[in-house]
This record gives structure tokens, sequence and C-alpha cells, in this order.
């Protein structure tokens, strides 16, 4: 068979986006609709937009449509971008959809692939389910659709952020965080970066530092630091991904053994708390020492040697606040109180470098207007 048809309902919602509802049989829809799984390729190009399957959630689902009792009123959400006509619709919106099946299935999951999955392994019924079909102009269009449709839904986050550089048109508060989330994949797959392999993602699931924690020292800096105006210049992402990677080479050389080999779990280094509070110490030895380089940032942070607990130890945050090294959470609270801790020491290195370089600087002159005289 080459075509499916059914009988639809056309409902009137969007003027640029046709939006269709019927009833098919689950061996039908297995026809007509693939599950694409978010990947990447080796150089780092993202495809497909589906999390990775929930055996535990499929195996419940297909216990559950096994039974005789079994509905599943909830449709499957499919999107076309090519081979699907609609007939003629009538004053009530009910018409014929029709689907090419020739060079393959044309219709990508948006929303309901453990469903459709668990389904796949109901053998002894096909069930008959609800498929709410949407057609888009393009691949662009349909991602648009997807994390539109999934961010009011307990999808994980970081799926949804790993795609937004993908998409275009989002919602200002989507939108903010399309920049952070490109960079932190750039920063993540570049072969020049840092941090390359070391962020956890979807599509890089071995990764130890949290991509929320990079996106978020990166939203921070964009919104109130040194890339609000370096992300303006015509190179403004090469520049922004380039003073991050070389921070945190920076920090990976000055803090090495507190970095190399280690998971959040054995070191805050590379937990959350320590990447953002970092994040700020990165602003003020860009903003007041000018560093780029890694040499710059490494001897900005040379003055933290010795006065970190990142693995051993207890924090000493004053006024009595003294924190066994593994009791910093990933929580705003103790981000603060870590970031203020190490900015103080950061600031104060800073204004005695300044100091004594004046000072330098004022000797010499001292010495050329008497060798003058």
């Amino acid at each position: 068979m080459t075509k499916l048809t059914f009988q639809a309902i056309q409902a009137k919602q969007s003027q640029t986006h046709t939006v269709l509802s019927f009833a098919v049989l689950a061996s039908e829809l297995q026809q007509f609709a693939t599950i694409q799984r978010v990947a990447r390729n080796e150089a780092g190009a993202l495809s497909g937009f589906q999390r990775p399957q929930i055996a535990g959630h499929i195996r419940e689902i297909r216990d559950y449509l096994e039974k005789p009792e079994a509905i599943l009123p909830n449709p499957i959400v499919v999107a076309f971008t090519d081979r699907v006509e609609v007939g003629p619709v009538d004053a009530d919106g009910r018409c014929a959809v029709t689907i090419d099946l020739k060079l393959g299935a044309p219709g990508l999951v948006v929303d309901g692939q453990q469903r459709l999955t668990a389904l796949s392994q109901v053998h002894d019924k096909d069930f008959q389910i609800f498929v709410s079909a949407v057609i888009c102009a393009d691949e662009a269009e349909l991602r648009r659709q997807f994390v539109l449709i999934n961010n009011t839904r307990p999808l994980p986050k970081s799926l949804i952020y790993e795609l937004l550089p993908t998409v275009r048109g989002l919602p200002r508060r989507l939108g903010d965080r399309s920049l952070a989330a490109e960079l932190a994949a750039k920063l993540n797959y570049d072969q020049h970066s840092s941090l390359k392999g070391y962020i956890y993602q979807h599509t890089n699931p071995t990764g130890i530092i949290r991509d929320t924690a990079i996106q978020r020292v990166i939203i921070n800096s964009v919104s109130d630091g040194i890339m609000r105006e370096m992300v303006k210049e015509p190179n403004g992402i090469e520049l922004c991904f380039d003073l991050v990677s070389e921070f945190y080479r920076a920090v990976q050389y000055v803090f090495r053994e507190e970095w190399r080999d280690h998971t959040p779990k054995t070191s805050r280094l590379v937990h959350g708390a320590g990447i953002m509070a970092l994040g700020y110490v990165m602003e003020i030895l860009a903003l007041l020492d000018g560093a780029r380089s890694w040499q710059d940032f490494a001897r900005g942070l040379a003055c933290l040697v010795g006065r970190t607990a990142w693995t051993s130890g207890q924090w000493d945050f004053g006024n009595g606040d003294q924190r066994h090294w593994k009791s910093v959470q990933n929580v705003n609270r103790d981000i603060v109180s870590l970031a203020q801790y190490l900015n103080t020491i950061v600031r104060n290195d800073v204004k005695a470098r300044r100091a004594a370089a004046a000072e330098a600087l004022d000797l010499e002159v001292s010495v050329l207007s008497a060798r003058a005289q």
C-alpha cells in the first residue's frame, strides 16, 4: 500500500497551519509516523529532537494497553512537512486526508513517543487511537512547534534548551536562553574548546558538567557582564566562546588536581555551584583585569590556590559560616555565598596588583626624574 486515506476533522486554529484530528489503528500509525531521536554527528551538528526512551514508562503503558478495558484518549501529535494532502473541507470541518508512503513515513512524532513505542509492543490487538496532525511549512517550523508544544509538558528542560538554537520565532523567555544554549553546545563539541566533551547534554550523556550551569554563566554575563557588549560585535559569538573556553582552561590548569578525573560528587569544582560561582570570578578578571587568554585568567586565579575546599576540608565564608566542602549545594544561597567568598579574594588581589604596579611606576618615574636632574 502506497497511500493511506482517513476521514478527518479540520480545526479552525492558526491561519498559517493546518490542524487535523482523525482515528487510526496503531499499525497504520507506525506506517506513516516515525520518532527521531536527538543526536549529534562528529561535527556537533544536531539532528532529531525526541528524548531517549524511558523503558519503565513504556512498559507500564504497554501493560495497561493489553488489558481489555484499556483506553487511550490522549492523541499522538504528528507533524508533516510534505507528502500529505487534505481534500475539500465542508462546512462542519470534515475532510479526507491522504498520506503518501512511497518514500517511507513522512510524519514525525511531536508528542506521544512513549505511547507509540508502547503500542508497537502490544501484539494481541490493533489498538485504535486518535492522531492530531499538524502540517508545517518546513522542518524549522516543525522544530518550533515541537518546542512550543512540549515546553509546558514534563519534558527535560535540558532537551528543550539544546534544541533552542535550531528554532526561530520563540517567546522571549525562551529566545533569551537560545544564545546560551548555542554557546554551551559549541563549548561541548568544538575541537578548540577547553570544555569539549565535559558538558552533560542529551546528546552527550557522559558529560559531567550540567549544561544548565554553563548556560547560567553565559546568561548572567550577557545580561549584566562582559558579554553584554561583546556579543554585539560582528564576531560576538566567537568572542564569547573564546572567553568562556579560555577561562575554564585556566581553571583546569590552576586547579588541575581538583578537576582531573573528578565528578560533581567528588569535587565542587565541576559541580554546578562551583561552575556558576567561578563564572562571577571570570567577570571580575575580564572586566577589572582585562583578562582574555587562559594565561591572563590563570594569573588572576592564582590567589585562590590554597584557599579553596573543592575536594576536602572546609569553606570559611565568614561571620561564623563554615561549611564542609561537600555541603555546598547547587542552590542559590550556596552559590551566592561561594561566589562572594571567591570574588572578595580575587578583587583584593586585583587591587593589590594594581597598587603594586602603580607603586613600581611611581618609583620608575622618580628614578628617571632624578637622572634627568
